[in-house]
């Protein structure tokens, strides 16, 4: 029971990360999760889609390096320990994890996004001048 993951190389500079989202967007792909590892100079984004096809076809025709592969999904409670529980029958099966990322099941009509960015004030005042409604530490323990 397999889902495809997509990964995608990216350069690290500035209106990369809107170029693939605006890509996605365009072609009518929906992000599910995301995860993006970065160095100075690129990141590995990887990515859960609606439409694995078209978003490969999409990124692909615009240069990107897009890599397609198999990985497992577990739920799991959302409680303090539930996550090592999985994990440790992993390593009881003798299971290496390569690396994980996790995503909090979205309401109807919003989902959560946590960006890493190099100065938090300037990017908090933008998407408070758009509109956008910032998320705190008290929102983030009523999910």
């Amino acid at each position: 029971m397999a889902i495809k993951q997509l990964t995608v190389f990216v350069e690290n500079k500035k209106g990369t990360m809107v170029s693939v989202t605006d890509i996605l967007s365009q072609n009518n792909v929906n992000i599910r999760a995301l995860s993006i590892a970065e160095t100075k100079d690129f990141g590995i984004l990887r990515l859960i889609v609606n439409d694995d096809k078209t978003a490969i076809k999409a990124l692909t025709d615009k240069d990107y390096l897009v890599k397609s592969i198999d990985v497992v999904g577990v739920k799991i409670g959302d409680a303090p320990g539930k996550l090592t529980t999985a994990l440790d029958v992993l390593d009881k099966a003798n299971i290496n994890v390569e690396y994980l990322y996790a995503f909090m099941a979205r309401t109807e009509k919003h989902a959560y996004v946590v960006l890493r960015v190099g100065n938090n004030a300037e990017a908090e005042a933008a998407l408070e001048n758009a509109g956008y409604h910032l998320i705190t530490e008290a929102d983030i323990c009523k999910l």
